[in-house]
């Protein structure tokens, strides 16, 4: 579940901008605030099932949009090259501070 729950966060923060505010506010509520279905019913006076049918399909939609657009996929790309770089350059770093700052800078894109 955490792992849906983390999945589902990045997907939010990369494609939140093709959402409805009404989708981007239930996400937001259940995801990053972590409100039940019966709070975020009692807080905009629908249903649970209302709640629950909203959210299942903003996940669609947002797995469809990462199916198309592979923003989470190269952010993960590039998280693993500069983790690998780092590993690599784990000793040459200590004798070179501009790779060094050139690296943070890389990782501070994301």
């Amino acid at each position: 579940m955490l792992e849906k729950t983390t999945r589902m966060n990045f997907l939010y923060d990369f494609y939140q901008a093709l959402l409805t505010p009404k989708q981007r506010s239930y996400m937001s509520l259940y995801y990053l605030d972590d409100y039940s279905l019966g709070e975020i019913a009692e807080e905009f006076d629908v249903s649970r099932q209302a709640v629950y049918d909203n959210i299942k399909r903003t996940e669609q939609m947002l797995e469809q949009y990462e199916e198309k657009l592979l923003l989470f996929q190269r952010f993960q790309e590039r998280q693993s090259i500069v983790q690998q770089l780092k590993n690599e350059l784990t000793g040459e770093l200590e004798t070179n501070n501009k790779l060094s700052s050139l690296l943070d800078s890389l990782e501070k894109l994301d």
